[in-house]
């Protein structure tokens, strides 16, 4: 009994220290997390050159009525084929339907600038589609006929919703499937007809996972650049970048970044407005089944079309367009210095795949170790990066990492009569610690979920047993959790290789990555020279989304 007391007041200072030293360091991880943001609000509020009321009376009402017209139309588009297609592939039945189950998902392997130069090369007025118009029927010039103007709100819009309509379909899908056949039954039975029981029993209990799916949508949609750029629609994204690299006014491109920040915090509040008070609970014995519907006749052929064409126009007609080029030019684009920007954007993103795990695995453990709730309140703000566009990422990265490379080097300047130059602005640094910022809470779920699942009994066996908080990590948590941890890390170098803005503005000089040497291609109207490159970060993206339809298999299959 006395060894027993002994131990444990000899194991409480250790205990003590031990919760300190977790808090501190997971305080200070988090706080460089946080820094970017922090730092575009301090920047906004004392920049160098106040141009904010010249923004304000000119291009602000405009970038902000652009990025809202866009946001509606991403929207509409989004909500209407990815509810639609989730509800037919999870409760009809029709030909293809276990081929689409999977397949539709693939237009998330999709950038949306990639998409968005292959449209336009296909439908542009030099395009093949309004030449082969003009041949059938004769017309001269581009006068003698309408076409729709590819490079338009209207055309991005399409192309967004295009590559993003999976988010929601995919969320939809899984709720659809959680609902019980009960619920229709008794819907019929109150004289409710098909459609009915979908719109008002079927959508509204999906609701939740539909208002995620939109959320993630929307803040994709935020974050572009490539595709509005290409596009010429003046969101505040390409606000951003206009004033910061076209004014040189970095204090303006803060100023638009904050008013692009309420974007997001009002995107955040929708969302959580939207799963407020919508909780569900099947009350049978969790074996029902969701309703089948065995469609016939024209029905079953309009439900392939309608799965299908989503799949054609935003995943197999772009690789054939970008195929087709990448053979064709081949011998001109693979280059030494198209493997270099391949070299690059694999190390980069494996990198920051490395270091967002690393990260994530650190904070989800102190959090394990030292569940108060102010540790998993600052532990939750690290994952907040995901919500922040790029560009304004990139600003609020490269103002403070600015400022130490100044400050460093005007020491070694006075003292030792030598300089630094910048080591963290004109390096690959920057753009790794945006990467971490930004991805930081995919790792942090694949961690969380990971983690969840082995027992606290297991840490209260190993401590026992004279092991030490790293070494039962070590030795015990991390054989179990390695899948998650992969999963992650995986997920985190495919969004990697596909960002673009961030890499824009943060990169070196003379530093290019397939992001932005497609970006550079296309801008110039080289969309042959840009279609390996494309290819090559589709083939990647191609990588989470099998694992994410292997999972939704495998839990609906369970």
């Amino acid at each position: 009994m006395a060894v027993s007391v002994v131990s444990e007041v000899a194991a409480g200072p250790r205990q003590s220290a031990l919760q300190n030293g977790t808090f501190l360091t997971a305080s200070v991880v988090v706080a460089l997390v946080a820094l970017p943001i922090l730092s575009i609000f301090y920047l906004a509020a004392n920049p160098v050159e106040n141009i904010w009321p010249h923004l304000s009376r000119t291009v602000l009402p405009y970038y902000i009525s652009e990025t809202l017209t866009l946001l509606f139309l991403v929207a509409c588009g989004t909500l209407t084929i990815g509810i639609s297609t989730a509800w037919l592939v999870a409760t009809c039945r029709f030909p293809g339907r276990s081929v689409f189950q999977w397949i539709l998902l693939l237009p998330l392997a999709m950038p949306a600038y990639v998409v968005a130069y292959a449209y336009t090369d296909l439908l542009d007025v030099s395009g093949p589609v309004q030449q082969i118009l003009r041949e059938i029927f004769g017309w001269e010039s581009v006068h003698d006929y309408y076409f729709p103007e590819i490079r338009s709100m209207g055309g991005a819009a399409i192309v967004l919703t295009l590559v993003l309509y999976p988010y929601v379909y995919m969320l939809a899908r899984s709720a659809f499937l959680e609902q019980s056949n009960h619920l229709f039954e008794c819907s019929r039975v109150l004289g409710k007809s098909t459609l009915e029981v979908f719109l008002t029993v079927s959508v509204p209990m999906a609701r939740p996972a539909i208002a995620v799916g939109l959320a993630f949508a929307l803040m994709e949609t935020i974050n572009d650049f490539g595709t509005v750029d290409y596009f010429a629609v003046h969101t505040l994204t390409a606000g951003i970048v206009d004033v910061w690299l076209g004014m040189g006014n970095i204090g303006g491109a803060a100023q638009i970044a904050a008013v692009m920040l309420l974007f997001v915090a009002v995107l955040l509040f929708l969302e959580r407005f939207g799963r407020r008070y919508r909780k569900y609970y099947e009350t049978g014995n969790g074996l029902n089944q969701p309703p089948v519907f065995v469609l016939q006749g024209g029905k079953k052929y309009a439900a392939t079309a309608a799965c299908l064409i989503p799949v054609l126009l935003g995943f197999l007609v772009p690789v054939l367009i970008l195929g087709d080029y990448a053979v064709r030019y081949f011998d001109v684009t693979w280059t030494p210095d198209f493997r270099t920007d391949a070299f690059n954007s694999f190390s980069l993103s494996l990198v920051a795949a490395v270091s967002a795990t690393v990260v994530a695995l650190f904070l989800a453990y102190s959090v394990r170790l030292v569940p108060t709730r102010f540790l998993q309140a600052l532990s939750w703000t690290s994952g907040l990066g995901y919500a922040v566009p790029g560009a304004v990422l990139a600003i609020g990265v490269i103002v403070p990492f600015a400022w130490l490379d100044n400050s460093v080097d005007a020491i070694a300047r006075t003292y030792f009569n030598t300089t630094t130059g910048l080591v963290l602005t004109g390096s690959v640094f920057a753009i790794v610690f945006a990467y971490t910022v930004r991805f930081l809470t995919i790792s942090r779920g694949a961690v969380d979920s990971s983690l969840s699942k082995i027992s606290p009994s297991m840490d209260m066996a190993a401590r026992s047993l004279g092991n030490s908080a790293s070494r039962t990590l070590v030795m015990f948590h991390l054989p179990m959790i390695r899948k998650g941890l992969a999963t992650g890390a995986i997920v985190v170098f495919v969004d990697c290789m596909k960002e673009l803005p961030a890499t824009l503005i943060l990169r070196p000089f003379n530093f290019n990555t397939l992001a932005t040497s497609v970006y550079e291609f296309a801008s110039d109207e080289l969309i042959e020279m840009a279609a390996l490159g494309s290819l090559m970060i589709v083939a990647v993206g191609l990588i989470p989304v099998l694992l994410l339809n292997r999972t939704v298999a495998t839990r609906n299959t369970s």
